[in-house]
């Protein structure tokens, strides 16, 4: 695990925690929430992102630790927590763009979200290692 990627899943990850506690709290200014957040629809389709969001903040900091420690078990880990940051972003995205709502607040971060793992899923899937941390044949 390079230090850029570390960096990257080290912020999204404690990003995750914040906003979710910032949301919880109601420390989030109005002017900074998303349109028509007093909408209890939109408000639904918000909190449905937690339990995703957590989870890919318990996956990726499960592999940091698990890279610290020079367990090879932090690879399959750090995968799953990048394809669900990318899932994430990308439903995110998929939901203002079907609501023709473009506002770059809320579009940056989940563009952030749904590309940066982009750039490192194809060095993990390739990486020529079984969950064994054994080299593997490629088919």
């Amino acid at each position: 695990m390079n230090r850029t990627l570390k960096s990257l899943m080290l912020a999204t990850d404690i990003g995750f925690i914040l906003y979710w506690l910032l949301i919880g709290l109601s420390l989030i200014p109005k002017e900074y929430l998303y349109q028509d957040y007093d909408n209890p629809l939109l408000v639904a389709w918000n909190l449905s992102f937690l339990p995703l969001d957590l989870l890919i903040s318990g996956t990726g900091l499960w592999s940091m630790y698990l890279y610290r420690k020079g367990n090879y078990k932090w690879q399959p880990w750090c995968l799953v927590s990048l394809v669900l940051t990318f899932c994430s972003g990308l439903q995110a995205i998929a939901f203002w763009s079907i609501r023709l709502d473009f506002d770059l607040f809320w579009w940056l971060p989940n563009l952030f979200l749904m590309l940066y793992p982009l750039f490192f899923l194809p060095r993990l899937i390739g990486s020529g290692r079984s969950v064994t941390g054994k080299e593997t044949v490629a088919l």
